[in-house]
């Protein structure tokens, strides 16, 4: 046992599979299709989200994104990082799921299958379709299939009734039906005998269910390790005033043109980050600093020995919420009853619903799957 103290990366992981929301994919945030590195450079980034396609930044120094290592896939042209990555994700799963010459084909059926996610799950996005497609498609390549099928089958689940509630929290009310249709493209494009119980209507659900508790957001931007880095520069005082300055009026420009949707996203399934608990006082949060998909794991204050790691499934509005709206939010989403520290110090607070709440559920509610994983991570 040892003591860990704030601030400290308490570990680094890799997922298992993570993949691109498709939405965010088709709106131009290119992203490298194995690890989620943002693929624009820092001042391209910035152009595209600011409207202004002459700006320029200064410290162009600063950005990491290295154009002249990018590879596309030779077959299917989709974008890597690096040859590091695109022979990593054909040795994993590309050979099975790559379209080759039909990648802008719409009957094929892997688009058909993304075009019917696609109409069901609009942004803000919180999961895809295409993450369990890539466990398929792992364990299909891999050499020892039941090592990969024990991996995912770690990650916690549910009973029937749970599965269902989750799949259909995750589509919301008006998709619910779908899951029918969702099922039946899914065997089409990617059927295999290996694994003809994830096939079956209730195994199906399984994996639904499965990517919709354990997915964990994943936020990569160009943009905003510029920023970090800028951040940290020693710069005389006028010259960081003016620098400062610049970058607040780059964010009015880009939240006035594009809005709150900043980064490349998507989520991922990490063995050891899902196995912490939640609580609505976090000590360890995670993050993604190095703009791709390795999620370091810190903490926010420090740990003694023994004392559980634990993170928090709501974002930081949500936690701030009363101790009712919080368990409504967690046992909707979730399928438990929280009882952290301050759930226990506010146990004998009424059970009301927060203010701010009540308005939205007086209004249009709140966007299905909002809360349906993990803070989105800024990076």
């Amino acid at each position: 046992a040892f003591f860990i103290k704030k601030g400290d990366t308490i570990f680094t992981e890799r997922p298992l599979v993570s993949a691109q929301f498709l939405w965010n994919s088709l709106y131009k945030y290119r992203a490298c299709d194995y690890c989620l590195r943002a693929l624009e450079t820092a001042e391209e980034n910035a152009r595209r989200l600011s409207g202004n396609p002459a700006l320029i930044l200064p410290h162009a120094e600063l950005c990491g994104v290295r154009p002249e290592m990018h590879q596309a896939c030779p077959q299917c042209q989709v974008m890597y990082c690096s040859s590091e990555c695109r022979q990593a994700a054909a040795d994993q799963y590309h050979r099975v799921l790559c379209l080759g010459p039909s990648q802008e084909d719409p009957d094929h059926p892997i688009n058909k299958l993304k075009d019917a996610w696609r109409s069901m799950h609009y942004p803000p996005e919180t999961s895809s379709i295409m993450l369990m497609a890539r466990m398929v498609a792992v364990v299909k390549q891999a050499k020892d299939k039941a090592h990969w099928q024990k991996l995912f089958s770690r990650f916690c689940s549910r009973t029937a009734n749970e599965e269902e509630e989750i799949a259909h929290k995750l589509l919301g009310e008006q998709f619910r039906g779908q899951l029918t249709l969702l099922h039946s493209l899914f065997s089409t494009a990617l059927y295999d005998d290996h694994l003809n119980r994830w096939f079956l209507p209730e195994g199906f659900r399984s994996l639904f269910a499965l990517v919709g508790t354990n997915g964990q957001g994943i936020g990569t931007s160009s943009l905003s390790q510029w920023v970090h880095g800028c951040d940290a520069l020693e710069l005389p005082a006028q010259q960081r005033e003016h620098l400062d300055s610049f970058i607040d009026q780059l964010y009015k420009d880009i939240e006035k043109e594009t809005g709150d949707f900043l980064n490349c996203e998507g989520s991922g399934l990490y063995l050891l980050q899902s196995s912490c608990n939640h609580s609505c006082t976090p000590n360890a949060e995670a993050s993604f600093p190095e703009n791709n998909f390795l999620l370091h794991l810190c903490a926010l204050s420090d740990i003694n020995p023994g004392e559980e790691i634990c993170i928090s499934y709501l974002d930081c509005c949500q936690r701030d919420r009363s101790r009712h709206s919080r368990h409504k939010i967690l046992r909707e989403n979730y399928l438990f009853a929280c009882a952290c520290v301050k759930c226990e110090s506010q146990r004998d607070e009424l059970d009301v619903t927060s203010e701010d709440e009540e308005e939205e559920e007086g209004g249009e509610g709140e966007t299905e799957g909002d809360e349906m994983e993990e803070e989105m991570t800024d990076v």
